[in-house]
């Protein structure tokens, strides 16, 4: 009398390769290593890629109950009644691949800092007739005061990403060239496109630049009480106040009880200046010289009063010097948050893993399936029949 015990077991090349795979592959996860842009978000799921192998061999130990029937020998036949280990295969292969989506695999397409907020800064820009006076140089061999100005904002405005900035254009009245914008590049090109000439420029209303600079910062849910958080003023002329509405002592007042603090630059040389003179084409047609006229004692007592600072800046160098130190004066790197932009894969394994397992199941069953679906032959109807 002979049986056959049936096992249910795993190729061991195949358990080998499917633990080293997830040993590997959990490394890279718990390392937080990214392949490629590809990462894993919960890559502890993988610890059960090692589990499989073992659970595999501990049901391939155990014996399965077999039927002993007198002389099984001679119905015994291989083809029929060993299962193929290729359905095992694959529905091992199946649940490696679901436990590889529960670690949940990403594509990392971006990652981006967004700061939480950051300064509001209106630049008033003096335009008056004199910052086309030329200093340190010769008539016509060098730039005026408005084009030595100009490169030196356009980097100010570039180093500060974070910030929201504007830009107010007085001479004989003050008008906005730019409300607050985080579109820097936008605000670049009107710096460039900004002349003597295109507002009037015979007189210097600097009270009236800065009451609009100030105007500019009124938003809601930027202030605390009658406080204006988080913005600032940087005022720069090479005059003195001889126009307008308000007078620097009053706009200095409104800021101070705002609390914006207001810089001020005062541009251009001591002593004379050459400016040129021009036709009504604007083509220089001669050179006068002009007396300084800044007041320096005004631009002076707004920044004390207002809690800024007064720099006065006699060329490119010290122009430069006085954005920069406004700069580190006022920049604070405020807290940052940064996001991924990712594409989950997890489908990928899931559903494959999954149809694996399912046909994997199917193919295991089929027999127990089949034999159900038969019915049994009764032994009172079976055989010939039999009369008296």
């Amino acid at each position: 009398m002979e049986s056959a015990n049936w096992r249910f077991g795993l190729p061991w090349d195949l358990a080998f390769g499917i633990w080293s795979f997830g040993v590997w592959l959990l490394s890279l996860g718990v390392s937080e290593v990214t392949y490629d842009n590809h990462t894993l978000h919960d890559p502890w799921w993988l610890l059960a890629l090692a589990v499989i192998p073992l659970v595999t061999w501990l049901r391939g130990r155990r014996g399965v109950p077999a039927l002993v029937v007198p002389f099984a020998a001679a119905w015994y036949r291989p083809s029929v009644a060993t299962f193929s280990r290729l359905p095992v295969s694959v529905g091992v292969t199946g649940l490696a691949l679901l436990v590889f989506a529960l670690a949940r695999p990403q594509r990392v397409d971006d990652k981006r800092q967004v700061h939480q907020q950051g300064y509001d800064i209106m630049l008033a820009i003096d335009l008056s007739g004199s910052m086309l006076a030329e200093d340190n140089h010769r008539p016509g061999e060098g730039p005026n005061r408005l084009q030595v100005i100009k490169p030196v904002i356009q980097a100010f405005v570039q180093n500060r990403p974070s910030d929201r900035i504007g830009i107010v254009v007085f001479a004989t009245q003050a008008y906005t060239l730019s409300p607050l914008t985080f579109d820097h590049a936008w605000l670049s090109r009107q710096l460039d496109r900004i002349e003597i000439g295109v507002i009037d420029a015979d007189h210097t209303a600097i009270g009236d630049g800065l009451g609009v600079a100030l105007t500019r910062l009124e938003q809601a849910g930027r202030e605390e009480g009658n406080h204006r958080k988080g913005a600032f003023v940087i005022l720069l002329t090479d005059g003195s106040n001889n126009a307008g509405v308000l007078t620097p002592p009053q706009a200095s007042e409104i800021a101070r009880a705002r609390g914006i603090p207001v810089y001020t630059i005062g541009a251009g040389t001591d002593g004379y200046s050459y400016l040129p003179v021009q036709d009504e084409h604007g083509k220089t047609i001669t050179y006068t010289q002009i007396m300084a006229d800044l007041d320096e004692n005004a631009l002076a007592s707004i920044s004390e009063q207002t809690g800024g600072r007064f720099y006065r800046a006699r060329d490119a160098g010290t122009i430069k010097s006085a954005f920069q130190s406004i700069d580190e004066a006022q920049k604070i790197e405020f807290e940052a948050k940064s996001y991924l932009l990712t594409t989950e894969l997890f489908p990928w394994f899931a559903v494959p893993g999954f149809l694996c397992v399912f046909l994997a199941g199917i193919v295991l069953a089929w027999p127990t399936l089949r034999n159900r679906s038969v019915p049994a032959r009764s032994p009172l109807t079976s055989g010939p029949s039999f009369r008296p």
